[in-house]
């Protein structure tokens, strides 16, 4: 499979060095890196040797490139993504889908009416703790959901919203729900479902300057009555873990940064690790790239068997209209019941 990487900014680095890994167990060749300053694009150390480029016709052009990576800001999305499908090629993109909801379900019509496969850089979802827990969810060895709640509780300088567009609504839609805690919520989503109603307050704290969000506290509530919390937040010296906690009627389960340990009525304990960190300090990046490798072989893997992949679009439209309906909450000052059309 021959693959691109549109975009070489600060979170490519676990994308890049994934790409080496499995380059090198010959899943992949990385045939080309596309990025605006030609400055940094010839000063980039990579671990592979792709051709490198300021054009993405270059990659648009190439018959032989399958699919891409894009790594760009969130307001770029949409308008690349739509090129590449267009041109044939499927398309992996970091989060979120776009800065809007409306756009985030026009990349997913685009690429479906294309014909390729689209998916979505949700990592934590493919960690080895989390896919465990998936496991016992289905397997019904927790029961029916009586709560649950989630923790974001994360630390980042002013000069990380120092950079141009940063936690703004025009550069990356939003604040700490689009860009940090959208990992957290998402997992979360992936064990609870759907919520029916979400009441949220959300507010920007004297720790920044800045457009949107900073921290924001809400409950969700779930047909059949169960309910969560959510507390995220980028105003929280030095940074914390992201935690999510799962209570049933058969036991509880805590997942802690890779990290899952629980009890089950039966008596039986749960306990795996595989904590790696997860950047919710003041380096963004101090996280292993495991589950960045784990999405990038999947999505190769959903092309060449023709399947769905594990991270699509479509089900990334899911912790979008939560994140909207959130929002609107804290804005209206009432609970709010998400919007979930998906065209």
């Amino acid at each position: 499979m021959r693959i691109a990487v549109i975009g070489a900014g600060m979170a490519s680095a676990p994308h890049f060095q994934s790409l080496a890994d499995l380059q090198a167990e010959g899943l992949l060749t990385w045939e080309w890196v596309v990025a605006r300053d030609a400055g940094r694009l010839a000063s980039l150390q990579l671990p592979a040797q792709p051709r490198r480029s300021t054009r993405l016709q270059d990659v648009l052009d190439d018959a032989g490139v399958k699919a891409a990576l894009v790594l760009t800001p969130p307001n770029t999305h949409l308008d690349i993504a739509r090129q590449l499908a267009r041109a044939g090629k499927h398309v992996l993109v970091e989060k979120p889908l776009d800065i809007t909801t409306a756009g985030a379900r026009e990349v997913v019509a685009i690429c479906a009416a294309s014909g390729v496969q689209l998916a979505v850089m949700l990592q934590h979802r493919m960690a080895d703790a989390s896919r465990q827990l998936s496991n016992l969810l289905a397997n019904g060895q927790i029961g029916q959901l009586i709560s649950a709640s989630a923790s974001a509780r994360w630390w980042r300088p002013q000069s990380y919203y120092d950079e141009p567009g940063r936690g703004t609504l025009a550069r990356d839609g939003g604040g700490v729900l689009m860009t940090q805690a959208i990992h957290t919520l998402d997992l979360l989503l992936q064990y609870t479902g759907r919520p029916v109603e979400v009441c949220a307050y959300a507010q920007t704290s004297p720790a920044h300057r800045m457009e949107c969000e900073d921290t924001v506290v809400a409950i969700l509530r779930f047909e059949g009555g169960a309910m969560a919390t959510l507390d995220a937040t980028t105003a929280a010296q030095p940074g914390y873990p992201a935690c999510i906690t799962l209570n049933g009627t058969h036991g509880s389960m805590t997942l802690t940064e890779g990290n899952l340990m629980g009890w089950l009525t039966d008596g039986q304990h749960i306990g795996v690790s595989a904590g790696h960190g997860s950047g919710s300090g003041a380096d963004p990046m101090a996280f292993h790239h495991g589950a960045h490798r784990a999405v990038l072989a999947d999505f190769v893997h959903s092309i060449l068997q023709q399947r769905e992949p594990a991270t699509s679009g479509r089900s990334a439209l899911l912790v979008q209209q939560v994140i909207d309906a959130l929002l609107l909450s804290a804005r209206s000052g009432r609970p709010v019941a998400p919007d979930y059309r998906t065209d």
